[in-house]
């Protein structure tokens, strides 16, 4: 995959284009201080993946993941977490925190680097074909998946696309998440930010910001917050 920085700070350009050198499948092909001369690079260049700073002078990252390409990932490198929400706002792939480790740097290249390839493929015409009381089907990968209820950890919207993780497989199609948000039973499937909706049967816990299934961090997005907590939470808290 291609990938450039874009950072204002020189020690953070340096830092990732190490962890860049020592993680495979990656290609730097470019290192930027601000975003204005990013946007002319990707004007001419194929870039696969961002490493995208958020707090810079101008242009702040979050302004300009709205303006790269839809078959553009973005990593946000940042050192403050505040901005975790309003980063998977605009479809971010993952979002690091300063200074990053080896490892989550991997993780995040790694989930990268499987959706480049699953978005390789020709998902023009996939939908749901078929909805049930307990399963549905899904044209993907020149398939047709058999999908139950059950089985779905959560739902997640990236781009033009919805992936629909389950708890053996990921099943990626052409669809806007509110119009598979429509079709899922509301007593069982939640929205709970732009990019995600959860199964809350597979609830392990959760905070004010996070809801942990499994490995999985889903952020939980302003708007949505209220209606989650009050339906799913609160009601289903034990009384002393």
């Amino acid at each position: 995959m291609n990938c450039i920085i874009v950072d204002d700070e020189p020690l953070a350009r340096e830092a990732i284009a190490m962890l860049v050198d020592q993680t495979g499948n990656l290609n730097l092909i470019g290192s930027f201080n601000n975003p204005d001369a990013a946007s002319e690079f990707l004007l001419d260049s194929a870039v696969d993946l961002v490493f995208l700073d958020i707090q810079m002078p101008g242009t702040n990252g979050i302004e300009f993941a709205r303006t790269i390409p839809k078959e553009t990932f973005v990593v946000f490198t940042t050192a403050f977490s505040e901005f975790a929400t309003d980063s998977y706002e605009v479809d971010a792939i993952d979002y690091l925190i300063k200074p990053v480790r080896l490892e989550r740097f991997q993780k995040a290249v790694e989930k990268a680097q499987t959706y480049y390839k699953l978005f390789a493929a020709d998902y023009t015409s996939n939908n749901i074909e078929t909805i049930t009381n307990d399963y549905f089907f899904v044209k993907a990968d020149r398939k047709i998946f058999k999908v139950y209820f059950d089985n779905i950890l959560f739902i997640e919207g990236l781009k033009d696309y919805v992936v629909v993780h389950t708890d053996t497989q990921k099943v990626i199609t052409a669809m806007n998440i509110k119009t598979i948000h429509d079709q899922l039973p509301k007593n069982m499937f939640v929205r709970v930010s732009k990019s995600y909706i959860i199964n809350a049967k597979h609830i392990d816990s959760v905070d004010n910001n996070t809801v942990y299934i499994g490995k999985n961090e889903i952020p939980i997005g302003n708007i949505y917050r209220e209606f989650f907590f009050n339906e799913f939470v609160t009601k289903k808290i034990l009384s002393r």
